[in-house]
């Protein structure tokens, strides 16, 4: 018996496929530092954990499938802060951020046709492009300058007749850059031109540093029935494991027809669902000092690795992630390496091999993605540990 050709060509996540070395590693009395997956180490704010400790409700019953009116009325007054006006009818609730990329590639396109998307990108789009039968067209970045989106020409060249939608991440997982006004200005120029919609997964929202500011692409209102967001609360308030996320967008006809996708996997989580009102409910002023710490991180990391000899590396700018060139020639054989060979004090690091993050073949061979999610004292020590590594590799591997 066969199973299906999409089961055979989903991508395994490339950032979960180390982690029998690490379980070997731990065995073995090792202590594993990860930076490997974006799962952040600061504790979920107070009102979210009140939620889930103090909940009563006899009976768990089902909840409406485009998520509860009060979810989506708190998410509208967040997103009135920064001057986006939205109905509670224009958001729909989705379990995690994935599930509403899920949806909105299965939306947006038919089988075979195309989606262009920055590259390096989320390893997961590629997951529920497979779901949807739709193709991943990547726009290649580079490490050299900062992974900016490049002239509007090379974008433009990878418009086909099958091209229905760009999508764009930012603040970026897994570069960390923040695009520009001017940059969004010349995907929202296309967009309209060749009659596409533009997707923005503005998950990273809150976390942007050294006084940039994110524009949302909800923010144009000359292209709003073509625009898309997804968004989540799992890094936004540290509740991964919660699962809600949301599609946004003021086209109703993109909304009535995620609803029913919605409608047939019923209903989002409902003690979830109320652990993210409590957290949209409050101030806003609770994400700087989340933002303080983010940037305090950032900054321990990349101080400790721009002088590394043959490293590449840019500041990154939002998120908590960077991408990185390594001074070797295979980094998965590296981050193999560091989990089954090499430990320091009885501790190394796990980092994740950035060719996941890739579709074009043989790219990012050399690279890896690194998440600066775990505390200050932990990260020092990481980067201590990664730098001797790489020392030691080297002079073994060459």
């Amino acid at each position: 018996m066969k199973i299906s050709q999409r089961g055979h060509d989903i991508q395994a996540s490339p950032i979960r496929k180390l982690k029998p070395y690490a379980d070997q590693a731990k065995a073995r009395g090792i202590k594993v530092i990860h930076l490997n997956i974006g799962d952040p180490d600061i504790p979920a704010p107070g009102p979210v954990m009140d939620t889930f400790h103090n909940w009563s409700q006899p009976v768990l019953g089902y909840g409406p499938a485009q998520g509860f009116l009060e979810l989506r009325e708190a998410v509208t007054r967040y997103f009135a802060n920064y001057n986006i006006p939205l109905g509670a009818d224009d958001v729909l609730i989705t379990t995690g951020g994935s599930e509403a990329i899920h949806f909105t590639f299965s939306v947006l396109a038919d089988v075979g046709d195309e989606i262009i998307i920055p590259e390096p990108y989320y390893t997961n789009y590629n997951g529920y492009a497979s779901f949807a039968g739709v193709r991943i067209v990547p726009l290649p970045l580079s490490v050299e300058d900062g992974f900016r989106l490049p002239p509007v020409e090379a974008i433009e060249a990878k418009i086909t007749p099958r091209t229905k939608a760009i999508l764009l991440c930012s603040p970026n997982n897994p570069t960390g850059t923040v695009y520009t006004p001017e940059e969004l200005d010349r995907v929202v120029r296309l967009v309209k031109k060749h009659d596409l919609f533009l997707v923005g997964d503005e998950v990273y929202k809150e976390f942007v540093y050294d006084g940039l500011k994110h524009k949302s692409i909800l923010e144009y209102e000359d292209i709003e029935e073509r625009v898309v967001v997804v968004d989540s609360i799992s890094k936004r308030y540290s509740c991964c494991g919660a699962r809600i996320g949301m599609i946004i967008t003021r086209n109703k006809d993109v909304y009535a027809a995620a609803l029913k996708f919605a409608q047939a996997r019923l209903c989002p989580p409902s003690v979830e669902q109320m652990a993210a009102l409590a957290a949209y409910n409050m101030p806003m002023d609770y994400f700087q000092g989340v933002r303080d710490e983010y940037t305090k991180r950032r900054n321990i990391l990349y101080d400790g690795l721009k002088d590394i000899p043959g490293v590449v590396i840019r500041k990154p700018q939002g998120a908590f992630y960077v991408i990185i060139r390594l001074p070797v020639k295979d980094v998965e054989h590296f981050a193999v390496w560091l989990l089954s060979e090499f430990s320091l004090d009885g501790k190394t690091v796990m980092i994740a091999p950035a060719p996941g993050f890739y579709s074009t073949p043989s790219q990012g061979t050399d690279e890896a993605r690194i998440a600066y999610v775990v505390n200050e004292h932990e990260l020092r020590d990481a980067v201590r540990i990664f730098k001797a590594g790489l020392e030691k590799y080297r002079a073994v591997h060459g």
